[in-house]
């Protein structure tokens, strides 16, 4: 069964290291909005699946965050939420990890718990290797060809 979260109120994330972020629900509207964005707009077509997921979790990132607490200017002073502080925020490794695994992949669930059965291990399909390659992985490798 699908269970729908009706609120549209902002929740908190913890990234670790001190640092929490202020995050809109992950709607389609938001996602759309993400894809929209000039920044992935002009990526070249050779740009790798690292460097999308990057400019596409800044550019969600950008959308998404109202408000932030732990994070400071190189005094240490507090600073307010921008664009610039957003992308340098998620220039730290953990701190991105974090934000792709628990906002990001959390939004992208749905996927996973659509099929809720799993492959019989005796039938018709036994033995059978998945030949099947993702679609992003297949456009590359043809425009490689």
């Amino acid at each position: 069964m699908l269970k729908l979260n009706l609120s549209n109120e902002p929740t908190w994330l913890d990234l670790g290291h001190g640092v929490r972020l202020q995050l809109l629900p992950l709607t389609t509207a938001l996602m759309v909005a993400a894809r929209n964005d000039p920044a992935i707009a002009n990526l070249p077509e050779e740009t790798g699946d690292e460097e999308s997921a990057l400019v596409f979790a800044k550019a969600l990132a950008r959308i998404a965050i109202t408000d932030w607490e732990g994070v400071g200017d190189e005094s240490g002073d507090p600073v307010a939420v921008s664009p610039e502080g957003i992308n340098a925020l998620l220039d730290i490794w953990p701190l991105f990890e974090t934000f792709q695994t628990d906002y990001v992949a959390s939004g992208l669930l749905l996927d996973q718990e659509k099929n809720v059965s799993s492959p019989l291990p005796s039938g018709p399909s036994a033995g059978v290797k998945d030949t099947a390659r993702p679609a992003l992985k297949s456009a590359k490798l043809a425009r490689k060809s």
